[in-house]
Parts: structure tokens; sequence; C-alpha cells
């Protein structure tokens, strides 16, 4: 088997994505969230090659090794999606397996319904239409009333997810909110890169507490106000080595570019919304595999989200909870989250 190797890739508008790939056979790509790095997946990366897959990781744009670019719009899901096509389109694949976590997710997903016939399978950690820019799987029609006022709901067909999110912070900080305005969440992540990091990593984790921002006002608060203290490293599944990694390949001479990707995500929201309502009534036909961390605590947004999912994604194989992990369950727990995967590739040996 050839070695790991990396690259940069050309993917349209000038720029470049940061990829890690090992293994030959069909491609396997695998896409993060915020925070994470290509890195977030050095536990499937040789397993996956193993198997029989080009198992390819990428930074996402704005983060790690791959242009970081600071206008919104580049980060929108329409170019978002071109630049996963170009990667598909480097590779020489007409298809791929594509494995996507958070916001890594939202795209895999998106790719799924947008151009279904470049997806032989799907696996996503967090549920279809209820991301950020979602609509909570109700599909495009308004359910409000006109003029009605705009609720605090994570994923909705009605109001802007600007309009929602600022619902949210009339009652507590709430970080969509503040990551919408440019400058203020740019300066202070940026400018405690590994704090902020450790303590993400752990709120975000089984043993965390995400949740705890609720008790603070939005005037006056900061995100590192709301994210509680980290345990010191060694944690059970993050060393002091790999989180250093974490930290260098996060870290920018420019410190606006530092959380760039991650903060721009969050402010392409209204944008991918007006950008989904297209496709807001569509089904997920490919073969898919929901796999969540039992203890993630990012899934209180989403209440009843596993009926819907059922009705909506007639492709579903399963859904596997693993416990013992939270939010970032590739990391968390790799040895069930590689075996859940590989489990799910060879019922559909026959598709390779």
């Amino acid at each position: 088997m050839k070695p790991i190797m990396e690259r940069k890739i050309p993917v349209g508008d000038g720029l470049h994505l940061h990829a890690v790939e090992a293994g030959e056979g069909p491609l396997l790509l695998m896409i993060h969230g915020f925070p994470g790095l290509a890195w977030s997946w050095r536990h499937q990366m040789l397993p996956f090659a193993a198997a029989g897959f080009r198992a390819v990781a990428i930074d996402s744009l704005g983060y790690g090794g791959s242009d970081r670019p600071l206008d919104p719009a580049l980060y929108a899901s329409d170019r978002m999606q071109a630049y996963l096509l170009a990667l598909l389109d480097h590779y020489g694949a007409d298809r791929a397996v594509v494995i996507g976590q958070d916001f890594g997710a939202q795209y895999a997903w998106n790719l799924a319904v947008r151009a279904p016939g470049r997806v032989r399978a799907l696996v996503a950690t967090i549920p279809y239409d209820y991301d950020l820019a979602g609509r909570a799987l109700l599909g495009a029609a308004e359910r409000l009333p006109p003029g009605a006022p705009a609720r605090p709901d994570m994923a909705s067909p009605d109001h802007r997810p600007s309009e929602r999110f600022a619902a949210m912070a009339q009652a507590h900080f709430v970080h969509f909110h503040y990551f919408q305005t440019v400058g203020p969440a740019d300066r202070e992540l940026g400018g405690a890169l590994a704090d902020y990091l450790r303590r993400s990593f752990h709120a975000l984790s089984a043993a965390g507490d995400l949740w705890a921002w609720k008790a603070l006002p939005s005037e006056g608060t900061g995100y590192l106000d709301a994210l509680p203290p980290a345990p010191p490293l060694p944690w059970p599944w993050l060393s002091e080595a790999e989180f250093a990694t974490f930290v260098a390949r996060y870290d920018h001479a420019d410190p606006a570019r530092r959380m760039i990707g991650g903060l721009n995500s969050y402010r392409t929201a209204d944008r991918n919304w007006e950008i989904g309502r297209a496709w807001a009534d569509a089904d997920v036909t490919v073969p898919t595999l929901m796999l969540l961390g039992a203890a993630d605590p990012s899934f209180a947004f989403f209440p009843d989200w596993e009926d819907r999912l059922r009705r909506r994604v007639p492709g579903l194989a399963g859904i596997v909870a693993i416990e013992g992990a939270g939010h970032l369950v590739q990391q968390e727990k790799p040895e069930a989250f590689n075996a859940a995967v590989l489990d799910f590739l060879a019922g559909l040996q026959s598709d390779f």
C-alpha cells in the first residue's frame, strides 16, 4: 500500500484545497466540520485504505493547509459543492463514497441530493436538512403566517437563519448569532487559538458541556465566556501531541484567517438557506448510513430528527449510535466508527 501522501488541488475560483490520501481503489472522501481538519480523520486513513479504498481527507476551504480567503461568498454551498466536484474530477472518480462530520456532513448531504450521480454512498454524523441552513426536513413551504415573528429554531422553512439566531439570542448567548458579525469572534478566537480549540473539543465531546452558554446573556458575552474550561490533556481520545498538531495547523500569520473557515460557514447560513430552497423537497436516495455519537450534545437541537429522517431518506441503510462518543465521534471512538462504516460499505460491495 502506498504511504500517506499530501497535495494541493486546484478546485476553481483560483483556490486550492489541501488533501491527504492513502491507498488505491474507489474514492472515499472525508469532510470535517468546525473545529476540525483533515487531521480529524487520522484514525480512518489507513484502515479505510487497507479495506481497498483510496482514502482522501481534506482541509476544507479556510482551514489548515487549504487556501483561506476572507470573502464569505466563496464559502456558500454552491461554491463548496463545486470545489468537491472538482476534487472528484481531479481523482478521476465518477462517483465517491462521501463521509461528512458537522459542516462536512452538511456538504455531504448536499452533494448526495444535488449531484446524486456522483455519490456511491453517504455516511453522515448529523441529520439531513437539520443543519444551520436547513429546514428541518419540513420542505420549502413556510409554516408560519405572514408577519409572524421569527422563532428560536435551529432549522426551519420560516425566516432566514440569522433572524432565528437573533431570536435565540434574545433569551441567552448563542454562538450562531455571535459569529454572524465579522470581527469580534475572529479576534477573540484567533487570539486564543489553543485555549479555544481545547475548550471546544471538550465541550463537543461526550464528556463536555456544550450547553453552558444558555446560562449567559448575549450582551457582553464572548464564546470563551460560554465554553467551560477543559481538563488538562491528555484525554482518552486526544493526546498532547495530537492536540498540538491541531493548533499548529490552524495557526496563520494573519489572525483574522485562523478561524475563517469555520466562521464563514456560519456567515453563509442565510445564503445557503436561500440556495437550499430549490432542493428542500428532495429526498435522499443514495445508500446512506447515519452514524452518530450517542452522547452528541448537538442533538438537543434536533428533538424529532429520526422520524423525519426515515421518511425523507429512502436510501437509509441504518442508524448507528456509538456509545461513549459525542460530536467528534470519529476521533472519540475510532474503532467503532470504522467498523460501522466498513460494515455498511461491505453490504454495498457489488456497487464498487
